[in-house]
């Protein structure tokens, strides 16, 4: 007799599907609160250390448990670098987000910073364009114009608005995380992920450790706990990440990225005892809701190739 267990339904595999991806979102949504307690962490020691120290003490807390990632996932081989050019411009720009993002956090709220900060996939779609080749159409350029109305109205002319360091260097921060995600782009056609994430660690750890020196602040042992925190919700974020996008399609997967505000607004409430005022709420909702439609329009741009 043949006992040959019977092949898939085509509801088995929509099943096996949806599971799939709703694993992906659920490590997606882990990521992005691992991230955001990370930044909590930043934020705290942002008040004792200065923005290039706290930028190395976040890229050699982490580094160690993505090195163990990156070795049990990949093998050492996995770590060979190959275009140390790019490399090298990712981890600049990567020393030049971070410590302008810790440089805000020092005087902004989580929640504005993040509001400001949800830019950067604009920038990336108005960047690839030049630096890609990839047509942005008239549609997508008014959802930037829209996004940007957006950063404008949470750069109010007021004591937090345009004349404010602070929300400016959020901005820096965005744009350096926007071409760094292009340069990502570049890398991955020969570089792999455990490669790309160890080596913008490492490198970071060095570069803002080396411009922090003269200025260098000696840690004190109260906040060994928070260094650590912050690295291991790093790693772990980092990790969680990647393995959302490796188990799920990306246009599902960031507008996920958003729910980064309800974080920002739960921990500025705990521990800061803030709260967003009306017209910061109000800019978030334009960028945000310019940000879903480019993700929208990429989307139908994806499945008009590849129908």
């Amino acid at each position: 007799m043949n006992h040959a267990s019977p092949s898939p339904t085509s509801s088995d595999v929509a099943g096996a599907l949806r599971l799939r991806q709703l694993r992906a979102m659920a490590t997606m949504l882990v990521a992005v609160a691992t991230f955001s307690l990370m930044d909590a962490g930043l934020k705290l020691l942002s008040a004792h250390y200065p923005p290039f120290q706290v930028a190395a003490l976040r890229g050699a807390a982490s580094l160690p448990w993505v090195l163990a990632w990156a070795l049990s996932s990949g093998g050492p081989r996995s770590l060979r670098p190959v275009r140390w050019t790019l490399h090298l411009l990712r981890a600049g720009m990567g020393i030049a987000m971070m410590a302008a993002f810790v440089y805000a956090l020092r005087t902004l709220p989580l929640a504005n910073a993040y509001s400001i900060f949800f830019v950067a996939p604009l920038l990336i779609t108005a960047l690839s364009g030049p630096l890609l080749g990839e047509r942005v159409g008239p549609r997508r350029w008014a959802a930037i114009v829209i996004g940007l109305v957006g950063v404008i109205v949470l750069l109010r002319p007021s004591g937090n608005g345009l004349l404010s360091t602070a929300a400016l260097a959020v901005l820096l921060a965005a744009l350096m995380y926007a071409m760094s995600a292009i340069t990502v782009r570049w890398l991955a056609r020969t570089d792999s992920n455990q490669a790309m994430v160890v080596w913008l660690l490492a490198l970071m750890a060095l570069g803002a450790g080396g411009l922090a020196w003269p200025h260098w602040v000696p840690l004190r042992a109260e906040h060994l706990w928070l260094v650590a925190g912050v690295g291991i919700a790093g790693a772990v974020g980092q990790y969680a990440i990647t393995d959302a996008f490796r188990r799920g399609e990306a246009s599902l997967l960031a507008p996920l990225e958003y729910t980064a505000l309800v974080w920002g607004v739960l921990l500025d409430l705990a521990l800061w005892h803030t709260l967003p005022d009306r017209i910061t709420w109000i800019g978030a909702a334009i960028i945000v809701a310019s940000g879903l439609y480019l993700l929208r329009r990429e989307r139908v741009h994806v499945e008009a190739e590849h129908p």
